[in-house]
């Protein structure tokens, strides 16, 4: 897949300094919450295995198939990020996608864990 100009996170940085360094494993996420944009960018790029790298042993999947996800990532809005202590964080977000042309929103909050100085995606909870 060609690489975007602008960022899909929604940084409004260009791709090339924004998370395609994270992506390119040039660079850690230096917070929670860079680690969930740059995440999130991973799924509109379908980069399975950044996504896979940056989710916590303890709740990877085994695999991810984004070549059958059929979704269409429209944007990005994170509500707040939140540093609990030295190691955990959490982050709230909205995601809007669409599949088969219909719109959909994914209002979640992430919970992360930094462990050997990286960031790791551990679970979220669906929120309304």
């Amino acid at each position: 897949m060609k690489q975007p100009d602008v960022c899909p996170c929604g940084s409004g940085r260009r791709y090339a300094a924004c998370c395609h360094p994270l992506h390119a494993g040039e660079n850690p996420a230096a917070s929670a919450e860079a680690l969930m944009r740059s995440r999130y960018s991973a799924y509109v790029l379908k980069l399975g295995d950044y996504l896979l790298a940056t989710w916590h042993a303890s709740t990877r999947p085994s695999e991810l198939d984004l070549d059958a996800d059929s979704s269409k990532w429209l944007g990005l809005t994170v509500r707040s990020h939140q540093q609990l202590d030295e190691h955990h964080s959490t982050v709230e977000f909205v995601a809007r996608y669409r599949i088969a042309g219909r719109g959909h929103r994914l209002h979640e909050l992430s919970r992360f864990v930094r462990e050997d100085g990286r960031w790791y995606y551990v679970d979220g909870e669906m929120l309304a």
